[in-house]
């Protein structure tokens, strides 16, 4: 991915992140401080169904999530953006109440693998665990974004589907 990025005419440096720790998240923006004001993210970090256990999907794309959100939102600089990708499959599973919905979002990064609705025994699957990590993500990007907002920053995030073109076909 290196040489791609660089014979396109980036300047790359290679850095390993573990998007679950927040230390590992700490050191990242550590070392792109170094180069100036943090003026953008784009987080597309995660990791499917098909791929991990229930609990390496909450703690990836939920909680990682929420840490790389808090913590860059807190150096961000005015003028910054960041854009969150989830999935569509957020919205694939029931509708979550109010307070289901208002937890995802405000409850403390370090208590939220902690909340009921999160505990392996109310977890389905790993879909399923996949599914209530992407709707926390929206939830937690319309949180942060009050946040990121008081530092003169947008953030938003976006739920790609899948798109039929056969209307194309004429």
């Amino acid at each position: 991915m290196t040489n791609i990025m660089t014979n396109a005419g980036f300047d790359v440096e290679p850095f390993e992140m573990d998007i679950s720790s927040r230390k590992s998240i700490l050191s990242i923006i550590k070392k792109a401080k170094e180069y100036g004001e943090i003026k953008y993210l784009v987080n597309g970090a995660g990791v499917s169904p098909s791929q991990a256990s229930v609990e390496v999907i909450l703690k990836v794309d939920l909680y990682g999530t929420a840490i790389l959100l808090e913590e860059v939102g807190k150096v961000i600089s005015k003028g910054g953006a960041g854009v969150t990708i989830s999935s569509q499959s957020g919205w694939r599973m029931p509708q979550l109440t109010p307070e289901q919905d208002r937890q995802l979002a405000m409850t403390p990064t370090e208590e939220l693998l902690s909340l009921d609705i999160l505990k392996p025994e109310n977890i389905k699957d790993t879909l399923h665990a996949y599914q209530i990590a992407k709707r926390c993500n929206e939830k937690r990007v319309i949180y942060e974004s009050v946040h990121w907002g008081k530092k003169g920053a947008r953030l938003n995030d976006i739920a790609p589907s899948i798109i039929s073109n056969t209307s194309c076909n004429r």
